[in-house]
C-alpha cells in the first residue's frame, strides 16, 4: 500500500494490516490506484460561496459545508469514524429541482495543469511488481452524490432535461481533467467509477444509455486516444446494461458481482463480452471477511474456473472491495492467503 499519514482515521495503521500488506507486496501483482494533483489555476468554482466547518465528537469527525447561491443555502454534513474507512453523508447538498437550479448558477470549476510526479515515482518504485492505475469519477458519479439516493432517482427520472444540465456541467470538468492527465500519463490503466448509479434497480437501461454511455463513453475515448485502458467500475446488476457497457468500447469491467449481489454469473459475462474486455472480480468482500476458509476456497475455485473459461481477453481475480475496518481478522487473513495459494496452484 502507498504510505499514509499517521492519524486516527487511517485504519490501515493498525498492526493487524502488516501481514496483509506483506502478502500483497510479495505474492500478488499490484494495481495501485492513484490520482493526479492539480496546480496552476485549478479552482472548484465555489469561491467565497463555500464555508467549511470541521469538528470532533468522540470517535467521530464531522464536516459541514455550506454553499450560498441564488438566495438559497445548500448544506452537506458528513461523518467519519475512527474504526471504519468510509465517510457517511448525513445530509446532501441538493434535494430537489429548485436546489439544483440554484446550484447550476455557481461559477464553473476551472481545470489547471496536472502534477503526475507522485504517480511516476510510485510507478518507478513498483518496478516489475505492479502498475499504477488512475482513478476517476464519471459525470453521473459527480452529479448523483450531490443528492440522497432517493432524491437522486426521483429527479433523474422526472427532470431528465435538468439532470442533463448537471451532467453536462460535471462533464466539462471531468473531460478536461481526463484529457490532461491521459496526455501526460499515457498508456496506463484507468478505473472509471459511477456506472452503478444508473443501473437497475435505480434507473431503467434506457436512462443508463442517456446518463452513462453518452458521457462515460467520451471518457473512454479520451483515455484510449493516448494509449490508455479504461476499466468501468459497476457494482450490482449487469444483465440489461451489459450491451451499453460493451458499446462504450471499454477495456475492462469490475467487480462482476455474483448473485445475489449481481444478476449474472461470471461465465455469462465472459461469454457475452469477455473477448473484448478484461474482467476483474468476482469475490464478494463480505465472503472474504465472513466465510470459513474452506467455504471461501470454493468461491475462489468457481471464480477461477468461470473467469478463464473459453475465449477471453483476460481475467484478474480480486475481491469486490477491500477491508474497511480497523482490524484484519485471522479469518480475513486466511482467506487472502487462500486466494494466493489457489492462484499459484493454477
Amino acid at each position: 500500500m502507498t504510505p499514509q499519514p499517521e492519524n486516527d482515521f487511517a485504519v490501515w495503521n493498525d498492526p493487524s494490516w502488516r501481514p496483509l500488506e506483506q502478502l500483497s507486496e510479495e505474492k500478488t501483482d499490484i494495481i495501485r490506484m492513484m490520482g493526479a494533483k492539480w496546480k496552476d489555476g485549478s479552482d472548484n468554482g465555489f469561491g467565497d460561496n463555500l464555508k467549511t466547518e470541521v469538528w470532533r465528537e468522540g470517535p467521530s469527525e464531522f464536516t459541514r459545508k455550506t454553499i450560498t447561491v441564488a438566495g438559497r443555502t445548500l448544506t452537506s454534513l458528513k461523518r467519519r469514524d475512527v474504526d471504519t474507512y468510509t465517510v457517511w453523508t448525513l445530509k446532501h447538498f441538493l434535494s430537489d429541482a429548485d436546489d439544483l437550479k440554484a446550484y447550476l448558477q455557481l461559477p464553473e470549476p476551472t481545470v489547471g495543469e496536472p502534477d503526475v510526479s507522485a504517480m511516476l515515482a510510485e510507478e518507478e518504485a513498483l518496478g516489475e511488481s505492479g502498475i499504477v492505475m488512475v482513478g476517476a469519477h464519471d459525470p453521473i458519479c459527480e452529479a448523483a452524490k450531490l443528492f440522497s439516493m432517493e432524491d437522486y432517482t426521483i429527479l433523474a427520472l422526472t427532470e431528465q432535461a435538468l439532470f442533463h444540465e448537471l451532467l453536462q456541467r460535471c462533464a466539462r470538468t471531468v473531460f478536461s481533467q481526463c484529457d490532461k492527465v491521459s496526455r501526460v500519463f499515457p498508456g496506463r490503466l484507468w478505473r472509471v467509477v459511477g456506472s452503478e448509479y444508473a443501473s437497475e434497480p435505480y434507473l431503467p437501461p434506457a436512462l443508463y444509455a442517456e446518463y452513462v454511455v453518452r458521457y462515460t463513453g467520451e471518457i473512454v475515448k479520451l483515455i484510449q486516444a493516448h494509449g490508455g485502458y479504461a476499466r468501468i467500475h459497476s457494482h450490482g446488476n449487469l444483465r440489461n446494461i451489459l450491451p451499453h457497457i460493451a458499446a462504450m468500447g471499454a477495456d475492462g469491467l469490475d467487480p462482476v458481482e455474483p448473485p445475489p449481489q449481481g444478476d449474472m454469473e461470471l461465465w455469462e459475462v465472459r461469454e457475452t463480452i469477455g473477448k473484448n474486455m478484461v474482467l476483474f472480480g468476482n469475490l464478494e468482500a463480505t465472503d472474504l471477511e465472513n466465510l470459513p476458509t474452506d467455504q471461501f476456497e470454493e468461491k475462489i475455485k468457481i471464480a477461477l474456473d468461470e473467469g478463464t473459461r473459453g475465449e477471453g481477453r483476460g481475467f484478474v481475480l480480486m475481491p469486490s472491495a477491500c477491508p474497511y475496518g480497523r482490524t484484519i481478522t485471522p479469518r480475513t487473513m486466511a482467506n487472502y492467503e487462500a486466494m494466493v495459494k489457489l492462484v499459484d496452484g493454477n
